[in-house]
């Protein structure tokens, strides 16, 4: 079963795809060292949680050697947009308009990001013309 989404995954899956995310590509070994923990994780936890989340579809493997390197099947901006999408259904109904108004009216935009945003909607009028 493949996971559309990083907010399915449980907080030790999550932080496993996070270290693989930011290697490009792992061994258990070095999941297992990146991860924030006091005690250290067994090696067989870093495993499981590495081949659940193969088979959920967000990692794959290759083999060198003896041992088998874990890459994402998905990038970051691919899951971060799955998630996004999820929110806009649950929270706005699947409207975008709603989502970016309540951004805006929210007043925690900075000047510059708002002009960015004008700037993107300008170029977006563009493209439709």
């Amino acid at each position: 079963m493949s996971r559309q989404s990083p907010d399915d995954l449980g907080h030790l899956q999550r932080a496993v795809l996070e270290i693989v995310w930011q290697l490009g590509q792992a061994t258990v070994h070095q999941v297992r060292e990146k991860l924030p923990r006091r005690r250290k994780l067994a090696y067989t936890t870093v495993l499981t949680a590495l081949q659940n989340l193969e088979k959920a579809g967000w990692l794959r493997h290759k083999t060198q050697g003896k041992s088998y390197i874990y890459l994402p099947a998905r990038t970051r901006a691919q899951a971060g947009a799955n998630s996004l999408t999820r929110l806009l259904k649950r929270a706005f109904d699947g409207d975008p308009f709603l989502m970016f108004q309540h951004l805006i009216k929210d007043g925690s935009l900075k000047d510059t990001q708002l002009q960015t945003l004008k700037k993107m909607i300008d170029e977006k009028r563009k493209e439709k013309k």
